[in-house]
């Protein structure tokens, strides 16, 4: 499929427009040699634009621009768009307002995607149905299958409009209506797809009757055709099947004809029939019989005239797919659009990233006129994309960061408002400032090697190639810099083996092209510019270059070890030096810019840190003293130290002040956000504690029916004898049902010194981390302070100060409460003492009543999984309780298994297994 994109604008420099201007003169003038001027004009433009893309390309791959579009990969839905990310084809603005609308589109998508929170926009479902146009448009006939693709992507495309449309009706329309913008004009196609969907059942793939009203009487005719020859083949079928010739009967399709199957030897039996096929043992014949021909051969006319006419509705269908090729492909192209413009807008909440703000020409006299150090480039905080990629793919947030919710920061400048993202970022990489003042054409960098020159340059060249791409930046603030038409780059080895060119020749034919292009909207960075070559030539070489480039590009970036290219700025104000920062201390890059300043190598010091000879480096010492006899270097050096430690100081006061400011909004944020939803939350809990009580008041009274309703049955079978028993039975059983049904005992406790205190296994404790709920011990660790307690199902391992023990007189007064409720009523049932029961009496168990508190249900559980469950509804259940375990009838596996677990268990007192009226349950008495 043919998507439009633009990797860089491709502008004419200005020796094109000569040409053209020089054409027309010999128009005019000589008319028997313009044919000859023309051609060689366009000749040159034609080579000039080739080179124009060659370099351009070459550009992309030094900065890795294709790396840094594969990161935009795993936030794309269609494959359309995961292909141009994959192959670095993302689309870059060709001008300035093509730039600022696609950030504009990223910003609307960043809107949309705080909106869809709940509800994210779809967007794989949107198919590649390319291929499908082209065989349409170039004459062959549509399958069904691919009908339905293209139905299902006009859908698809219908519904993405219409939600972004809903979004925008229940927000503010300014917010969306860039990406609305998008699908306008789009026709998607709806009577085409309600066609499709009249004609073809796309769930069953197939062509309904109602396509056409020849093909439904054609199915008729047919359907009434089968029928007949159905009810001929059954009865010829059967008499063979009753004369004994062949087991049982048999219809079945042989060379696109219905026929029966026969014995070899009963073929007699079909006089005049026609032999269709014969078993692979001979034994069976596979015969037509005579009264079958004729409806056989309606049946296969009807077949192909079914085919020619079904045949004729998907050429229907793909002429008119064939005719709206042009519209559907560019539906495609759109929703490729949106696709992208929220995958750069899912990146930009990744990266943490910010809206940058394109200058233009006029934008940055306004500024230069009103302040006396305005910037035309302004970057602060930038972190280099691509190492900031890689960290965050290996980090454990890659993704599932994306459900960060941006924020909406304001903005004075007219344009849409841009949303950046809450999430911390990363000091890794080290973040770098960009500032180059108005007026400013040339800027040198100068410092040591592996300082980080090259890194900022290619910095600012991804930075410009992504504000033209749509995508945010990750920096602080909002950066500022401008719209280049062109991003030309000499980084690297440029040396050829294969072109005969050295290290050295391989640069100066890089640069050469680069200013054979170059305009004045271009952005130039070359990198060790002069180098590999004579030191004296190669300084002369450069400041020759710097000047041609000061008056034709609108700017370039290089770097140098050449300490002379820094004394320019002394003769010319449009060129800024800036050095690479180098630790003394450490002996190790800082990798910050410090722009006005001109950088050392350290040549000496890195050579020392690394292990050179002793002898060696102060030797080189004595040569550069010899050098430079006035050691001015050596002052300049220990001037910029104490500045560079002041610097760090005061950056260092910064940091903390800001560090406790951010504190201190994080603490009144969450104070005002929790005294805000403190009644919201109270009535919620009020509400939700009266729906349980509804609940269990429900449970009670529905149970408390089925008693009244069983006694009332029973009633009218029994005798005066059985009328008490009939009481007492009905009246405990009520009282059982109000026992469980009760709410639970809240025990208090005093105040004490618990720092003394040591959990034992089995005891009730209070837990301070669940609103002094109640909790069974469950293991006490001797190594450390903390304790395993259970709270229901769930097991978990506190801190001992956490635990608080119940008060023993609390307790009793609680069991004693209990026990005085349940006299109110007949006394419930109560299961004997096994023999090791206690001297002091019989143990008391809770009623036989089931509920869904003393019920652990284990049908459909694998045998581990129904270990741990009963396990944990074991260790759960209190003291003299009872547990009832559904396991169901089955294989027998989870019942037997659960009759092992419950005869070893030490919780268990003993066990009842099913009853006649209880199958697949067992009751289990809890100690």
């Amino acid at each position: 499929m043919q998507v439009s994109t633009y990797f860089l604008s491709l502008q004419n420099p200005p020796s094109l427009s000569y040409r053209h201007r020089l054409c027309q003169h010999y128009l005019s003038k000589r008319p028997f040699r313009h044919k000859l001027i023309c051609l060689l004009a366009n000749s040159a433009d034609q080579r000039s634009s080739e080179l124009v893309t060659t370099l351009q390309s070459e550009t992309l791959k030094t900065l890795e621009w294709p790396s840094l579009c594969n990161y935009l990969s795993p936030f794309t839905s269609t494959s359309m768009a995961f292909s141009l990310t994959k192959t670095g084809a993302v689309p870059v603005g060709q001008s300035r307002e093509e730039s600022q609308k696609l950030l504009d589109q990223t910003t609307s998508a960043l809107h949309a995607l705080e909106a869809l929170k709940s509800e994210p926009l779809d967007l794989s479902v949107i198919e590649d149905v390319s291929e499908i146009l082209h065989s349409a448009a170039s004459g062959q006939v549509l399958t069904v299958r691919e009908l339905c693709r293209v139905r299902r992507m006009l859908g698809a495309a219908r519904a993405v409009s219409e939600k972004l449309a809903a979004i925008a009706e229940g927000g503010s329309l300014e917010r969306y209506t860039p990406l609305l913008e998008i699908l306008q004009g789009c026709n998607f196609q709806l009577e085409l797809e309600r066609k499709i969907g009249f004609c073809i059942d796309c769930s069953l793939s197939t062509i309904l009757g109602r396509a056409s009203e020849e093909l439904e009487l054609i199915r008729e005719e047919r359907k009434r055709n089968m029928e007949n020859l159905d009810f001929l083949l059954k009865e010829v079928s059967v008499s063979i099947f009753q004369a004994g010739g062949i087991d049982k009967p048999l219809i079945t399709k042989r060379r696109s004809r219905m026929c029966v199957g026969v014995k070899a030897t009963h073929k007699y039996l079909l006089p005049g029939g026609v032999v269709l096929n014969v078993s692979s043992s001979g034994a069976t014949y596979f015969m037509e019989p005579k009264e079958a021909v004729e409806l056989n051969n309606i049946e296969v006319k009807l077949s192909n005239s079914e085919k020619a006419e079904e045949m004729a509705i998907l050429s229907l269908l793909t002429s008119e797919i064939a005719e709206s090729e042009a519209e559907i492909k560019y539906l495609l192209d759109r929703l490729i659009e949106v696709d992208l413009a929220f995958a750069r807008a899912a990146y930009a909440q990744w990266v943490n990233g910010v809206c940058p703000i394109l200058s233009s020409k006029e934008s940055e006299m306004l500024i230069s006129n009103g302040a006396d150090n305005a910037l035309s480039i302004d970057i602060e905080g930038m972190q280099h994309p691509l190492l900031l990629g890689s960290f965050l793919s290996n980090s454990t947030d890659f993704i599932t960061s994306n459900s960060m919710g941006p924020s909406v920061l304001g903005n004075t400048s007219g344009e849409m408002t841009p949303i950046k993202s809450s999430k911390v970022v990363s000091n890794f990489p080290i973040p770098i400032d960009i500032k180059v003042q108005c007026g400013t054409r040339v800027v040198i960098i100068s410092g040591p090697n592996t300082g980080g020159k090259t890194a900022s340059m290619k910095t600012l060249g991804l930075a410009s190639i992504m504000s033209k791409a749509g995508m945010y930046l990750p920096a602080k603030k909002q950066p500022r810099l401008p719209w280049f038409d062109l991003v030309l780059a000499d980084i690297g080895d440029s040396q050829s083996l294969q072109q005969s060119l050295s290290t050295f020749s391989g640069h100066i034919s890089q640069i050469c092209e680069i200013l054979e292009v170059a305009s004045k909207e271009s952005l130039v960075l070359i990198d060790e510019i002069g180098s590999g070559t004579d030191p004296s030539e190669g300084v002369a070489l450069s400041t020759s270059i710097l000047q041609y480039l000061k008056n034709r590009v609108y700017l370039a970036f290089v770097t140098t070890h050449y300490a002379d290219l820094s004394r320019l700025k002394e003769m010319d104000p449009q060129y800024e030096n800036a050095a690479m920062e180098f630790s003394l201390e450490t002996l190790q890059p800082t990798y910050q810019i410090l722009w006005g300043r001109t950088g050392d190598s350290n040549a000496l010091t890195i050579a020392k840190s690394i292990g050179f000879d002793g002898n060696i480096i102060e030797r080189a010492k004595m040569w550069v003293e010899s050098l430079m006899p006035e050691k001015q270097q050596e002052r300049k050096g220990v001037l910029q130290q104490s500045l560079m430690e002041e610097r760090n100081s005061l950056e260092a006061q910064f940091k903390r002040a800001e560090s406790l400011h951010a504190e201190i909004m994080k603490l009144y944020h969450e104070v005002s956000s929790e005294a805000e939803n403190l009644e919201e939350r109270e009535r919620a809990l009020r509400a939700k504690e009266t729906q349980k009580v509804e609940q269990e008041l429900n449970a009670a009274k529905s149970q408390i029916e089925t008693v009244v309703q069983e006694f009332e049955n029973q009633l009218q079978t029994a005798n005066s004898e059985e009328l008490n028993s009939l009481v007492k039975k009905s009246e405990s059983a009520i009282n059982s049902i109000l026992k469980a049904h009760q709410p639970g005992y809240s025990f208090s406790f005093t105040e004490t010194d618990t720092s003394s205190y040591q959990p034992v296994s089995g005891e009730l404790v209070h837990l301070k981390g669940l609103g002094n709920k109640l909790a069974t011990v469950v293991a006490a660790s001797e190594d450390d302070d903390t304790v395993l307690v259970q709270y229901g199902k769930i097991r978990v391992r506190v801190e001992k100060s956490n635990v608080r023990p119940i008060s023993s007189s609390k307790q009793n007064n609680a069991i004693s409460s209990g026990q005085s409720f349940e006299r109110q009523g007949e006394q419930s049932r109560e299961v004997p003492s096994n023999s090791d029961a206690t001297e002091s009496g019989a143990i008391t168990y809770g009623p036989l009543i089931q509920t869904s508190k003393n019920t652990v249900d284990l049908r459909g559980m694998r045998v581990e999984e129904a270990e741990l469950q009963l396990d944990m509804a074991i260790a759960a259940r209190g003291s003299n309780s009872v547990l009832f375990i559904v396991h169901g009838m089955g294989t027998g596996v989870i019942k037997e298994r659960a009759l092992e677990m419950l005869r070893n268990h030490p919780r268990v007192m003993k066990y009842e297994q099913e009853k006649p009226l209880n199958y697949g349950c067992t009751v289990a008495y809890i100690k």
